[in-house]
């Protein structure tokens, strides 16, 4: 985890903007494939969309996404590469939460 994480940080530290360098096209396709079953269940309502729109979240900065994704990746054995975690964060990142390019808590 920890070299997939730093390689994210890496990333996102020297790109111009969240979306330089991601495909966010594959980010949904992630997100749908592997991401959306999981939370739906987790939520149990059905819709995994609502972990991110939720009032209690706990992803406050763009940088906070980065690391859920990460550990997502690495706790559930996604087996993503340091990109595929980008594309996500990116992904969700446009559609959901609207973070600046900001690395800050």
């Amino acid at each position: 985890m920890h070299k997939a994480l730093l390689f994210t940080l890496f990333i996102s530290a020297h790109s111009a903007s969240i979306y330089a360098s991601t495909d966010l096209d594959n980010g949904r396709s992630i997100d749908q494939g592997q991401c959306y079953g999981c939370h739906a269940q987790k939520t149990g309502f059905g819709n995994g969309d609502m972990i991110y729109t939720r009032s209690d979240g706990k992803v406050h900065s763009y940088l906070k996404l980065k690391l859920m994704v990460a550990a997502c990746n690495s706790q559930l054995r996604l087996d993503l590469f340091p990109e595929d975690e980008a594309d996500v964060a990116a992904y969700l990142n446009k559609q959901f939460y609207k973070f600046k390019n900001d690395n800050s808590e």
